[in-house]
């Protein structure tokens, strides 16, 4: 059975929830939302999903619980939620911009602005899903930090790296984290057809590379079975990433 390269997306962004527990997955986008509700089928059931507001809800959407916004508050500052959201610029020790393109007092592009970035990526776990890899998303230095990365976090002190962790980055061409002696972005897996020349010919930074590259893990049958009849029926992951 042929797998599509957003097939292979979806199950690399719902990996960065396995082992969580039970914590308050909050996905952003299309491909992350897919991908936390795969999470909780399979291998992460205890992860909380809420309707976007204040209910906590079931895999059919059904209410199971209210989540007042003080319990929110408090499930953000003590690290039991994990983000994945979306990055228009990130760096090789992992800031994140999503503000603004150019100098941020004369701006050329205006983006969503800074929001809850920093507060998010301080105080529990954010990963990043980034639909587009190229030069212009994985640059040298992001022309703001809103999201913190590891560098910037280390130079804030104890304070700022308490609950400070980005899991996992995933691109339309493969997976990156930042276990590395120096926090810097690595190459975990290639999706196939993906060559680690043109992984590098995209990305502004010198990636690290820990030996062979694997190739990103297969969906298992039930994971596709999941995908295409119950989760993404429409085929909407397509739309986000050209096979």
């Amino acid at each position: 059975m042929t797998v599509s390269r957003g097939e292979y997306c979806v199950v690399a962004c719902a990996e960065a929830w396995r082992g969580n527990g039970e914590v308050l997955a909050s996905p952003m986008g299309l491909i992350p939302s897919l991908a936390a509700r795969l999470a909780k089928h399979t291998f992460s059931p205890d992860l909380l999903l809420t309707d976007g507001e204040a209910m906590l809800v079931g895999l059919d959407g059904t209410v199971e619980g209210w989540l007042p916004y003080r319990r929110h508050l408090a499930l953000v500052t003590g690290g039991r939620r994990h983000v994945m959201m979306g990055a228009s610029q990130l760096d090789r020790h992992g800031n994140q911009n999503i503000s603004c393109i150019g100098d941020w007092q004369r701006p050329t592009r205006q983006l969503l602005g800074v929001r809850g970035a920093p507060v998010n990526t301080l105080n529990h776990p954010v990963s990043y899903w980034v639909p587009r890899h190229s030069t212009r998303s994985f640059v040298a230095r992001v022309d703001m930090v809103c999201g913190v990365g590891y560098d910037s976090a280390a130079a804030a002190g104890p304070a700022a790296t308490r609950y400070h962790r980005i899991p996992r980055v995933v691109s339309d061409l493969g997976v990156f984290d930042f276990e590395t002696g120096d926090r810097s972005m690595r190459i975990v897996s290639l999706h196939p057809g993906v060559s680690p020349a043109q992984v590098r010919k995209a990305t502004g930074f010198d990636l690290a590379v820990a030996g062979e590259v694997p190739c990103t893990r297969e969906p298992t049958a039930d994971e596709l079975r999941l995908i295409r009849t119950v989760i993404d029926p429409d085929g909407l992951r397509e739309r986000e990433v050209a096979s």
